[in-house]
């Protein structure tokens, strides 16, 4: 299968390595600076589920040196969602590929939809913790690296089977859903809690956990996204918020959400993509999500700030 990664950052970078590692052709698409980085250092992964070097670092910088494309894994932050990068991606639906997107938040499914086309957007999401270092190689610092995916259309099916064989094949956790629109959903209500408060507060999850305050907080979250999930016609459930404290439970003391690592490196940050995203929705439906609403004003002007 020929893939295609549109952003080599941590995530994009470390699934389309295992699948390069797989024997998989595989084309890092990206822009100048980083197609420097990758052509100088390389590209390696150190990962407690094995390390490795890509042995065949393929890096484009235009579309238009990319010959065939069955599959783009779309792994950029929410901001990015721009028109330089929708023109990659309608240039690569021409060539016969569909869009796999791996981005936190929901509203994006929806976007890309009425851009790409519905048939062309597959249903993504994933659960990792990597980052890359000074040398733009990815340090993945925990065991887990799922890979969740599956069709958002009756047409995708096939391809969708197709995927299920090539992630199998590879050094990660590829996991075939028959309702990734439920697991979309179950993944933004867990990274708006978790993201919202972790960043609003400067918290790491562990100071979370220990203020039952803080922490009944974070529930509240929940609980809107449930409602936000129902009104859109997603069975979310209290099963499902269950699993999600215990997930948030599991996590060690130190961790915290990536939205929280960007407000404390000075980067821009996703608040209007997850937060604000949730609000656009919930205006649709005619839904109050007063926690969200806080959450939100109190990290848009680290977004502001940093734009």
């Amino acid at each position: 299968m020929n893939i295609v990664v549109l952003g080599a950052g941590a995530l994009g970078a470390y699934f389309g390595a295992r699948c390069e590692e797989a024997g998989h052709p595989v084309q890092f698409l990206v822009r100048y600076n980083r197609a420097e980085q990758l052509r100088k250092n390389g590209l390696k992964i150190q990962s407690p589920n094995g390390d490795y070097q890509v042995s065949n670092l393929n890096i484009v910088e235009d579309t238009k040196d990319i010959e065939q494309a069955d599959v783009v894994i779309l792994a950029v932050k929410g901001y990015h969602l721009n028109e330089e990068l929708l023109s990659n991606l309608k240039a690569l639906v021409q060539k016969g590929a569909r869009v796999l997107p791996l981005l936190n938040g929901i509203e994006h499914i929806q976007f890309l939809q009425d851009e790409l086309g519905e048939e062309n957007v597959l249903g993504g999401l994933s659960y990792i913790i990597s980052t890359l270092d000074d040398n733009g190689h990815v340090i993945h610092s925990s065991a887990q690296h799922d890979l969740i995916f599956g069709p958002l259309h009756p047409s995708q099916t096939e391809l969708c089977n197709e995927l299920e064989t090539v992630f199998d094949q590879a050094n990660m956790a590829g996991v075939l859903s028959s309702n990734i629109l439920l697991g979309l959903w179950n993944k933004y209500m867990v990274i708006t809690a978790f993201s919202g408060v972790t960043t609003a507060g400067d918290l790491t999850l562990g100071t979370i956990r220990e203020t039952s305050n803080t922490m009944r907080l974070a529930e509240e979250v929940l609980h809107e996204v449930k409602l936000l999930a129902i009104a859109k016609g997603v069975n979310l459930n209290n099963d499902h918020i269950e699993k999600a404290k215990e997930l948030l439970s599991g996590f060690p003391s130190e961790a915290t959400s990536s939205m929280h690592q960007d407000r404390r490196k000075g980067m821009q940050i996703e608040a209007d993509h997850l937060l604000g995203g949730a609000l656009r929705l919930a205006a649709q439906e005619g839904l109050k999500l007063p926690h969200i609403e806080t959450l939100y004003a109190l990290v848009k002007p680290y977004e502001l700030k940093m734009q």
